[in-house]
């Protein structure tokens, strides 16, 4: 009688499997370090060491390496630095369209900690004691609203007037008139410019807030101003903090 012949099951080999692993993810890890070394932007560059660390700490929350299909969650420095970008971009714009209309001595833009500050004299949106904005004022503020439409930070317009006193059929104080002006800027932004309302917050201070001296008729030019001010929504890093240090001391 014939013997049967014996079948074994043959078992694939998946051994290959883990090597294959780790070449993959030393792949990706060089590809992180390549790509850091392209960057210029310090601040980009720590992102992408943030992830490298995580590739190699094998930091399984992060979901880099085991569902490659879910976003990654940004970091607020991420997002501070993105937001940083967009602030920086915005400020050379303005800075560029300002000079373009002449009001370079009268309207400033500053990037700060705090936020972007555009500071614009009254000279330049006002008559004198008056709250009705200039025609001849409506490119410069229909600049600043295509600058800002594109955000969703919250934006407060800030009235400023100098210390002499103001009483007219119109006004009674230098507050109504900051306030007024600060309401008017306001309505033409939304209005004209077409951004949201829900962004805006209004503060009238009068003569309670300069920055300049107002024994002087060039220091009281100065404090009469209303300030656009975009908040940020994430705190600025250290390295945007220690510039803007620097400049005020």
């Amino acid at each position: 009688m014939a013997k049967k012949k014996q079948h074994h099951e043959e078992h694939v080999d998946e051994t290959w499997l883990i090597p294959y692993s780790d070449m993959l993810t030393l792949l990706l890890a060089l590809f992180i370090v390549m790509f850091a070394m392209s960057q210029a932007d310090k601040q980009k560059m720590k992102q992408v060491s943030d992830q490298f660390h995580v590739v190699f700490s094998g930091d399984k929350s992060s979901g880099v390496l085991d569902n490659p299909g879910e976003a990654v969650v940004p970091s607020e420095s991420s997002n501070s630095a993105v937001e940083e970008d967009k602030m920086n971009e915005i400020k050379q714009t303005l800075d560029k369209e300002i000079e373009k209309s002449g009001y370079s001595d009268k309207v400033k833009v500053n990037l700060n900690k705090e936020g972007l500050e555009i500071s614009i004299q009254d000279v330049v949106l006002f008559n004198s004691g008056d709250d009705k904005i200039l025609n001849e004022t409506s490119p410069l503020l229909l600049e600043v609203s295509k600058s800002l439409v594109n955000l969703d930070n919250s934006i407060k317009i800030v009235g400023h007037t100098d210390t002499v006193p103001i009483k007219n059929a119109k006004f009674h104080s230098n507050w109504e008139l900051s306030a007024m002006r600060a309401i008017n800027v306001m309505n033409f932004l939304v209005g004209s410019g077409g951004l949201q309302p829900e962004r805006f917050s209004i503060q009238g201070y009068g003569q309670y807030m300069p920055k300049f001296d107002n024994s002087t008729e060039e220091g009281r030019a100065k404090n009469r101003r209303v300030e656009i001010f975009v908040v940020r929504k994430y705190p600025a890093d250290k390295e945007v903090s220690n510039k803007t240090d620097q400049k005020t001391n």
